[in-house]
């Protein structure tokens, strides 16, 4: 296996006790803050230990097949809220009807798992029934960032011809303006439903769930005429899993302790651009 190691401001001295725990047979020199372990003896046993080793010194390590580059990938899926973008839409606009807590709350257990994602979601929207649908373009114009390092990871796929599907339990009025201004193949998300300006408190058609981004992948790799394994799968929450799982690698980005257990690799402190050191 190849153990690509990487952080924000991190130097070789800052990784050379963690390259003694993997006894690489090479290390090479990605950039300035990355470097990649050729020919590591994985095991479950030293995977702990790098765990431990990187989460104490804030750098992001994955263990990856030897050879795999972003060649291997047609299509890169992303979440949208605390994945693509450092926000939770829902819980901005909620903080328009200074409901935030309550609806932040219901966020926090759908995304760990502990709440099922159509109550959450049903919920929560029930909770901003009657807000002004101008509170939308508000969080868009004031609130809404791209999470560090999300320009330059799409500009390089798309250089190299992958496509793009943004696939959300957000909304479409956020998703629509990503792909604008992104230039994104693909997005599919839940629409709000909006009477005379103001949100009714409901969502039109089907919620977008764990299940309904699985096949969302799914049928885009079909149009695309490649298998899920062609697939890299961003997400951060528990309603990511199903989706993740059929994909060639998941990443989990600043995500919640159920979701990077079960990823293929973890970005908690660098960028997404830090998808490219490990596929370099």
């Amino acid at each position: 296996m190849n153990l690509t190691l990487q952080g924000l401001n991190t130097n070789r001295a800052d990784v050379e006790a963690i390259i003694a725990l993997a006894q690489p047979q090479r290390v090479a020199d990605i950039n300035a803050h990355a470097w990649r372990c050729e020919g590591v003896v994985h095991s479950a046993a030293l995977k702990e230990q790098i765990d431990a080793a990187c989460l104490a010194q804030h750098i992001d390590y994955a263990f990856v097949e030897a050879g795999r580059t972003l060649k291997d990938f047609k299509l890169v899926a992303m979440d949208m809220d605390s994945t693509l973008i450092t926000i939770e839409c829902i819980d901005e606009i909620a903080d328009m009807q200074g409901l935030k807590p309550q609806v932040s709350e219901i966020t926090e257990a759908a995304m760990r798992g502990e709440i099922e994602f159509n109550e959450s979601l049903t919920r929560r929207v029930a909770l901003l029934r009657g807000l002004d649908a101008g509170a939308l373009q508000r969080v868009y114009d004031e609130r809404l960032q791209l999470s560090l390092g999300a320009e330059k990871m799409l500009q390089v796929i798309q250089a190299a011809g992958l496509k793009t599907l943004l696939v959300s339990g957000g909304f479409t009025f956020f998703t629509d303006r990503m792909k604008s201004r992104l230039n994104l193949d693909y997005t599919h998300s839940n629409e709000l439903e909006i009477v005379d300006g103001k949100l009714t408190g409901k969502v039109v058609g089907g919620i977008v769930n764990a299940d309904e981004k699985r096949l969302t992948v799914e049928r885009v790799c079909t149009e695309l005429g490649v298998p899920a394994s062609q697939a890299i799968v961003m997400g951060d929450g528990a309603n990511d899993l199903k989706m993740m799982g059929i994909s060639g690698l998941s990443v989990a980005f600043r995500a919640k302790p159920v979701v990077r257990a079960q990823a293929s690799v973890a970005l908690n402190f660098v960028g997404l651009d830090g998808i490219l050191n490990i596929l370099a």
